[in-house]
């Protein structure tokens, strides 16, 4: 299982092609396959709480593979058919494993992220035509239920809400008090309310109908990114399957035990990681609800990896970071390897973790729209820190640029856009919206991916920034990494995002933010100052440094630029306001589908066209607040 570099990825392909391996063709098939070879052997284990001797659930592949059937025939009882959609707004429990596997053989399988707001999760829901969703019930410190209650209401679709009551994993006295203090719910929905426990619980631990005769649309998984509103993309079995084949080709194997603080609703850990284990036979642990967002669990990590003897780390890089704020105060000689994706490893922090625990990263890239594998930097090879390594087998990746129109592959170690053709590309049909597919293709099958890369004269692939990212300065492009890199640097700087803020001369000139290291202390301006030596272009010198308490995060740890863009419109709209002696001032920064994010203006006694004329410098459209249009 030697994985070392393009020689072996080239001798795997040379085994033969991908449509010829002897792989299921099914997720059901996959599941049956894995629990007849290691029926006893743990699959699952789940814990509510992060401590290191706090209770926990484990399912053998046996009873995986029941629990799955039952929660199949469940959603086929609710008239879930091969085209229909079970929608889930869960945090990670073992409830949620069973609902994505169970949602994905009876039907169309559509996790949705839990923080997001009740409107975008009711978008979610009539996009994808949701029928059932299975959430939270009531319970302490979420208002998760409270927001698929409000959801629901606006995505008249849905006939039933199916509740996991996580009060199941607790020990008294703490579970008798839940039920005690249990938060109410507004009721009066359409849909009807149901116990998703005790309705599984009287379903057959056998699949009572046939399944799919071979490969379909099996998931819907909404992108989370950093680039605004979500869009849905479809995963077939086939590229499902194939993302669990390359982590049990590749990475693991039944003996392995996997660590995986990450959310159920993200492509890393349902795709990368639990179809690894689907078709490895490793087992996997998910350290409470909320993963590495969970009380305690950064506290306690060490401790947990000791627990259950973890020998593969799954992280990302603001969880590695977050680690090097804590001592390494366990026995953690099983840790093979720490995997980490979402984004490009900073190489200052690379360096820490290895020193601090002894343990290799290996950095690996995907997204959603590939359903999610591209490229991992080769466990038992050479790894260039910063890359994100060698394509997968069977993975094709071109860097593309346009030409009079037409896509042009790049020459070694050129800048483009990074474009995948693999078996979880599907081709032609990635979003659930047909007019998103439009010009999303090179060549008719090579996904464009909006990242911006090359790949090097070893065939390793870098990512060098984001298209949509790109701070465009009077024309000329700034790539925010190299901002951020260097402010990383910086021994008080935890997390470092760079953003173009809105100019009127140049359209938008680079300014950053920081979260700064516990206990850390320094200014703005020296921040500015270590970034006019250490960023070498002097037009991506940031013109404005901002430290907030936290940076805004998706769930899986990337900088949510969006919001410091909301941050950045805000004040210069408010200083150019406030020059021109104007009292109207910026009271939010709307996300509009179309418009993109929108100045919401109160003019608190001036006219519009007095906001016009100093707003109208900047290309960010403006309205006043209350008023649906653009000015």
């Amino acid at each position: 299982m030697t994985y070392a570099g393009m020689a072996d990825r080239d001798a795997i392909e040379a085994e033969g092609p991908w449509e010829a391996r002897d792989i299921p063709k099914t997720l059901w098939q996959q599941l049956c396959r894995t629990a007849d070879a290691f029926p006893e052997r743990p699959a699952m284990s789940y814990q509510l709480l992060s401590g290191a001797k706090d209770k926990a659930e484990t399912l053998s592949w046996s009873e995986l593979r029941a629990r799955t059937a039952q929660a199949a025939n469940l959603f086929r009882s609710l008239g879930i058919g091969e085209d229909d959609v079970v929608a889930y707004v869960l945090p990670n429990c073992n409830e949620t494993i069973t609902t994505l596997l169970g949602g994905a053989v009876a039907g169309i399988v559509n996790p949705v992220n839990p923080l997001l707001e009740p409107e975008q999760i009711a978008s979610i829901l009539r996009e994808t035509k949701a029928k059932v969703v299975v959430t939270l019930k009531p319970f302490p410190k979420t208002d998760v239920p409270q927001k698929v209650e409000e959801a629901v209401r606006h995505a008249p679709g849905v006939h039933t809400i199916l509740q996991v009551d996580l009060n199941r994993y607790l020990t008294p006295p703490k579970s008798w008090i839940v039920p005690l203090v249990r938060p109410k719910l507004k009721g009066g929905s359409h849909a009807d309310v149901k116990d998703f426990g005790k309705e599984v619980a009287k379903q057959p631990r056998t699949l009572q109908f046939e399944d799919s005769t071979g490969d379909r649309v099996a998931a819907y998984f909404h992108t989370g990114g950093t680039t605004g509103m979500p869009k849905v993309a479809q995963h077939k079995y086939s590229g499902m399957i194939y993302n669990g084949w390359l982590g049990a080709r590749l990475l693991f194997d039944e003996t392995d035990v996997i660590m995986c603080p990450l959310p159920l609703f993200h492509v890393f850990a349902c795709h990368v990681i639990l179809m690894a284990s689907l078709c490895s036979g490793a087992q996997v642990v998910f350290p409470t609800p909320a993963g590495y967002r969970g009380d305690g669990v950064f506290d306690n990590f060490w401790k947990l990896c000791e627990r259950w003897k973890i020998t593969f780390v799954i992280t990302v890089p603001t969880a590695v970071s977050a680690l090097m704020q804590r001592k390494v105060d366990a026995d953690i000689s099983s840790v093979k390897t720490a995997f980490s994706g979402s984004a490009p490893m900073p190489l200052e922090l690379f360096k820490r973790f290895e020193k601090a625990c002894g343990v290799t990263i290996c950095e690996g890239y995907g997204l959603t729209e590939a359903t999610c594998l591209v490229s991992v930097n080769p466990v038992d090879g050479v790894k260039k820190v910063g890359s994100i390594g060698i394509p997968f087998p069977y993975t094709d990746v071109k860097i593309t640029k346009l030409a009079n129109g037409e896509p042009v592959e790049c020459e070694i170690d050129q800048i483009g856009e990074i474009c995948v053709s693999n078996p979880g590309v599907y081709a032609g049909h990635t979003y659930t919206e047909a007019d998103k597919n439009a010009d999303l293709f090179h060549y008719g099958k090579y996904l464009r991916t909006g990242d911006l890369g090359r790949i090097d004269a070893d065939g390793y692939l870098w990512i060098t920034g984001r298209a949509k990212d790109l701070i465009i300065r009077s024309g000329h492009n700034i790539d925010p990494a190299d901002i951020e890199e260097a402010l990383l640097t910086h021994p008080a700087v935890a997390f470092a995002g760079a953003i173009g803020q809105p100019d009127a001369y140049a359209g938008e000139l680079p300014c950053a933010f920081v979260e700064l290291v516990a206990g850390a202390e320094v200014t703005e301006e020296e921040l500015l100052d270590h970034a006019r030596v250490h960023v070498h272009e002097r037009a991506a010198h940031p013109k404005h440094m901002t430290i907030l308490p936290e940076l805004p995060k998706t769930a899986v740890g990337k900088i949510f630029k969006p919001d410091l863009r909301k941050h950045a419109i805000r004040r210069i709209y408010n200083e150019a306001l406030e020059k021109a002696g104007l009292d109207a001032r910026v009271v939010a920064v709307i996300d509009d589908k179309k418009r993109g994010l929108v100045a919401q203006v109160e003019g608190n006694g001036a006219s519009d066209a007095e906001i016009g004329k100093v707003l109208g410098d900047f290309t960010r459209p403006w309205e006043a607040a209350g008023k649906a249009r653009a000015a």
